[in-house]
């Protein structure tokens, strides 16, 4: 879903989209993406707004054109997004989280055991 009050650019939103339906397994390497047009229709946004998503992952290697046809999910899409999303957990949201558990004075052996917790016991 779009957020139009979000920091993030309506495009970056796009491309967060399609790569979540990648993630997800709901467009599969080859598969064709939505076109900018459907894009536009469904989220009631301007065509050239959501050719920007598509773009920028294409200029990531994610998506590829085919001519004539449209835009495509290019083989090994889902590791090229996992490794980049992984950095950017590492990089920005882990080091933030710790920044506020310290503040918050949680432990980091809490912080585990809570995660443990949230993942079955494991």
């Amino acid at each position: 879903m779009l957020d139009p009050s979000s920091d993030k650019s309506i495009y970056v939103q796009v491309a967060e989209i399609i790569e979540n339906e990648i993630l997800l397994g709901n467009l599969k390497e080859e598969e064709q993406a939505p076109s900018t047009n459907q894009f536009a229709k469904v989220y009631q946004i301007n065509p050239a707004t959501a050719g920007k998503g598509l773009n920028m992952l294409a200029d990531e290697g994610i998506l590829y054109k085919k001519r004539g046809l449209g835009m495509f999910v290019r083989e090994g899409a889902k590791e090229k997004i996992i490794k980049k999303r992984q950095a950017l957990f590492l990089k920005e949201t882990l080091p933030e989280v710790l920044r506020e558990a310290d503040r918050l004075e949680i432990t980091v052996a809490e912080i585990v055991d809570y995660i443990k917790e949230l993942r079955g016991g494991v």
